[in-house]
């Protein structure tokens, strides 16, 4: 098995081929040899925790195949005891050494969140409150320091966008002692990630889990 950082060069380049169009090539034949070969076992290099949005699959955006990702979606890339006991997992049973919180630009997730906290709490949705309750704590300082009266709504979005991820990244390393022990182990490292829907790049936003520079 690779590790963190080579991992993470394995994405960075798979999304460098998305980007300019040279997607590795995967036909029929290999797909078939993949799937007899998947059929006795698997070991994917990264755990995606991404959005539900159509428009960001993992597997295509980082140009992976059968077995390479174990991924979990969910509206606004949340974290949740579900995705927790996902990933933990993952981490666990493969030995799977990087974990990537996918987020999006104008995610409508987010979006969503913001424009429910701006409601009064009779008009919100219960069920869409499972996700807003969830991404309210990571927007609601933007709000508090009067980001929503001081930029643009798309300013925003993108603010909230990234403090989501961030969230995310937080809640996954501290709230699971499997996962915090495999961190401690030097074993699991775990990252934020933001795609862009307009160039379809992913810049990871948050690597000081493993000790490096930002980078697209």
């Amino acid at each position: 098995m690779i590790n963190a950082q080579q991992a993470l060069q394995r994405l960075q380049a798979g999304n460098e081929r998305f980007v300019s169009g040279r997607n590795a090539r995967r036909d029929g034949v290999t797909n078939q040899m993949r799937r007899e070969e998947l059929a006795q076992g698997q070991a994917p290099f990264a755990i995606v925790l991404g959005c539900s949005d159509s428009r960001v699959p993992a597997e295509i955006v980082f140009d992976q195949g059968l077995g390479d990702l174990f991924v979990i979606r969910v509206a606004g890339n949340v974290v949740a005891p579900s995705q927790i006991g996902s990933i933990e997992f993952a981490a666990d049973r493969f030995g799977t050494p990087l974990v990537v919180v996918l987020g999006h630009s104008g995610c409508g997730a987010v979006q969503a969140a913001l424009e429910e906290l701006s409601r009064p709490p009779t008009e919100q949705s219960a069920n869409l409150a499972a996700i807003v309750g969830r991404v309210q704590p990571a927007i609601a300082p933007l709000l508090k320091a009067g980001l929503n009266a001081g930029g643009s709504t798309e300013d925003l979005l993108d603010a909230a966008v990234r403090a989501n991820i961030q969230h995310s990244v937080a809640q996954l390393r501290a709230g699971s002692p499997i996962l915090s022990g495999l961190i401690e182990a030097g074993q699991l490292r775990i990252v934020g990630a933001e795609y862009s829907l307009e160039t379809g790049i992913v810049t990871f936003v948050d690597t000081s889990d493993l000790g490096t520079e930002p980078s697209a």
